[in-house]
């Protein structure tokens, strides 16, 4: 079976009675036209079926209009919740989404290339550029690049980022308000990214602030099998930290199931428990999670606005993230967002979201 002959932009000019100009400046966003024109020429496209090629359009304008959101493996929630939010932000704001999957940053340079030779306006990622060969490869394509939690940028690579050094001290104030006096950390793999780095600064500088020297700490991998088994390592032996706080939520059930079915300790009655990023599971009743919200919509409404700036305009956006309390470390099943001074932790800092412009080109 043959492909249906699509109807042409002269065509519809011919239907309408207009020039074939009009029928171009009525499909691009932002054209002039009367709206006696536009009433035509859409009247026209809809008796003939008409649809504007995008591709072809961007000869002309520059533009296509569709931008490519690249994310991580989707077995990890938080990249899907990204990709809910930039996907739906794009196509609320008329844009055409491209899906891209990638596992890391370096398939990320691998497929900026293709992309470019679709006319991609700008990359969207939840991903992190780290390293410095990877941020050079992306900006020769002159292609917007906003990603998140990068510690590395430059005049087309552009980053979101959440204030992690604030979150982590956070969630070192609230362990201690509610109790714990010995502590542990669950880090992920790969060691050394930005947004890992800045969380552990921030909960150990936080506890330091409290006159606390010391935490123990093991090493998990992004996931619920790396959290239970660091948890194994980390209270087979020694002292058993009884706050623990671990790099994100997946991580951070992982450790509860260990403590559960491998050390028959409760959480919270015997150990308090803290993850990050806030995803749909952690609210479920057998772990009642206390997490990090980022503000994914608040990311992502940064992120639209970079990717329109020009080279001159800002390299990092920091958005400060919230602090969500649960059960796993106040005993109560009621998801509750801590607000300022509330839930029986006065010292605790203000939480309403907020951002700095903490880099420029």
């Amino acid at each position: 079976m043959s492909k249906r002959r699509q109807p042409t932009s002269v065509e519809v000019a011919h239907l309408a009675g207009v020039s074939q100009s009009a029928v171009s400046r009525t499909f691009t966003p932002g054209g002039i036209v009367s709206a006696a024109t536009r009433a035509k020429v859409l009247a026209a496209a809809e008796s003939l079926g008409y649809r504007p090629n995008l591709l072809s359009r961007s000869l002309t304008t520059g533009r296509s209009g569709i931008v490519a959101v690249a994310v991580g493996g989707l077995s990890n929630p938080f990249h899907a919740m990204a990709l809910e939010s930039f996907a739906g932000g794009l196509q609320r704001s008329g844009r055409q989404v491209m899906l891209v999957q990638v596992e890391d940053e370096w398939a990320l340079a691998s497929a900026v290339e293709p992309l470019s030779g679709y006319q991609v306006d700008a990359v969207l990622t939840s991903l992190s550029v780290n390293e410095p060969d990877v941020a050079q490869a992306l900006a020769r394509f002159g292609m917007p690049v906003v990603t998140m939690n990068s510690s590395k940028t430059n005049a087309w690579v552009r980053t979101v980022a959440t204030d992690d050094v604030w979150a982590g001290a956070q969630v070192a104030r609230l362990l201690h308000a509610r109790g714990a006096r010995r502590f542990g950390y669950v880090a992920g793999r790969p060691p050394g990214t930005l947004a890992q780095e800045r969380r552990e600064a921030g909960f150990r500088d936080g506890l330091r602030a409290l006159g606390v020297d010391g935490y123990a700490r093991a090493q998990g991998d992004h996931h619920h099998r790396g959290g239970y088994e660091a948890a194994r390592t980390l209270y087979a032996s020694g002292p058993r930290p009884d706050g623990l706080f671990c790099l994100n939520d997946l991580t951070a059930m992982g450790a509860i199931d260990a403590l559960r079915h491998e050390f028959g300790l409760r959480c919270p009655e015997d150990v308090l428990v803290a993850g990050y990023d806030n995803v749909a599971a952690s609210a479920w009743p057998p772990y009642g999670l206390t997490t990090v919200d980022v503000g994914l919509a608040e990311v992502a409404a940064q992120a639209f606005e970079m990717i329109e700036a020009d080279a001159s305009g800002p390299r990092e956006i920091l958005i400060r993230p919230t602090l969500v309390e649960r059960a796993s470390t106040s005993g109560r099943y009621e998801a509750a967002q801590t607000a300022p001074g509330t839930g029986g932790c006065p010292d605790l800092q203000a939480t309403a979201p907020s951002r700095v412009r903490a880099r420029g080109s």
